[in-house]
């Protein structure tokens, strides 16, 4: 299948996926009112589904295709199909939306995808921030939850169900990680720039690569009847450095790209204060009167449209920006080395290497 059509099957079978789980019964016997709300919170958890290239779902989809044909070491089990093995892949996809649903709240966002965000629109409707902000963290564990039982009912009736849906339990619970230590790299202080780059790395393993690119690879690899051992080794090989990359180049599109390219507020990470490796790099890399700019402005309490502008502007000059992109690039041909040495035919090799390639096809607002 081609990634355009394999594109439509997944938001078809998304939107399917979530409109059956959200569905409100009609025997609830609930007041006009609150039956109303639970409708809209489940239109607002299908809009926040619609949208985005759906680059871990086509992931799955072309890892998957390109070991089945490929027992490898032989300790495997029989290959899921196609078509359950696609409601795997689009259960990744609701779970991403779960996380960027409450993540949007940790981080005040306004806008997603070009759109609202999800809390940001169930304030409008109920004119009320503090209720939207309430319905938008229980849409985030609505859709966590949907994006489990989806992943149960894909696997459902394989001897093997259980231990695929581990690896999937396994990436949330990775996720749940990563958040942590996000949080806990934003209390760190701005007086050690190799220790908040080691720990801003450490986050994007975590946070990130775990569900962006290394997840999706395992189950792709696990369902087409590889063993888990054998799954973790490749995924890790080929999924970590190109995670990692998905982060840092989505930090820098933040900083020097544009709300139109990215469907988000430019400068929104500085905004928030937060500790990234760009922010690391400048404060390795500029003069004392620089460094001494970005702890100021990134110590206090709010950052200014004029902040925004200045930060940036050391973030280039500084060579932060460029140090940025050569860590994309080495990364990326580290992926590549690792996808060169995946015991797979070559035109599959090729399918999942065009597959990763659109992890660098960023600028666009539905990129994530």
């Amino acid at each position: 299948m081609t990634t355009a059509s394999d594109r439509r099957t997944i938001e078809t079978c998304i939107t399917a996926l979530v409109r059956g789980y959200v569905r409100v019964p009609s025997d609830m016997g609930l007041p006009t009112s609150c039956e109303e709300l639970l409708h809209t919170v489940g239109d607002q958890a299908v809009s926040s589904n619609a949208g985005g290239k759906r680059l871990r779902a086509l992931l799955a989809l072309a890892a998957y295709d390109a070991a089945l044909a490929t027992r490898g070491d032989g300790a495997g089990h029989e290959p899921m199909t196609r078509e359950r093995m696609t409601e795997l892949a689009c259960a990744i996809e609701i779970f991403q939306t779960s996380a960027l649903v409450h993540d949007d709240i940790i981080d005040d966002s306004d806008l997603r995808r070009g759109k609202p965000s999800a809390h940001k629109a169930l304030a409008t409707i109920c004119a009320d921030d503090g209720v939207g902000q309430s319905l938008g963290i229980l849409l985030g564990d609505l859709l966590a939850t949907a994006s489990i039982d989806a992943a149960s009912g894909a696997v459902e009736g394989s001897r093997h169900g259980p231990q695929i849906l581990r690896a999937f339990l396994d990436m949330q619970r990775n996720v749940d990680v990563g958040q942590v230590l996000d949080l806990s790299v934003g209390l760190m202080p701005l007086d050690d720039p190799n220790l908040l780059e080691r720990a801003s790395l450490g986050v994007f393993r975590w946070k990130t690569a775990s569900y962006t690119t290394i997840a999706p690879l395992e189950l792709g690899f696990l369902c087409a009847g590889w063993s888990r051992e054998q799954a973790g080794i490749h995924a890790r090989a080929i999924g970590l450095p190109l995670g990692v990359a998905f982060q840092i180049e989505d930090d820098l599109l933040d900083a020097v790209g544009s709300s139109t390219g990215t469907g988000k507020p430019v400068g929104g990470d500085i905004r928030e204060g937060k500790r990234t490796v760009l922010l690391a790099d400048a404060l390795s890399l500029s003069d004392d009167r620089d460094r001494r700019t970005l702890r100021s402005i990134f110590e206090s309490d709010h950052r200014s449209d004029e902040d925004v502008t200045q930060v940036v502007a050391i973030f280039r000059r500084s060579g932060a920006v460029a140090q940025s992109e050569e860590r994309i690039a080495r990364l990326r041909r580290e992926s590549a080395t690792a996808l060169d040495a995946l015991p797979v035919g070559r035109g599959d090799r090729e399918r999942l290497c065009d597959t990763c390639a659109l992890f660098a096809a960023r600028h666009s607002p539905d990129a994530d």
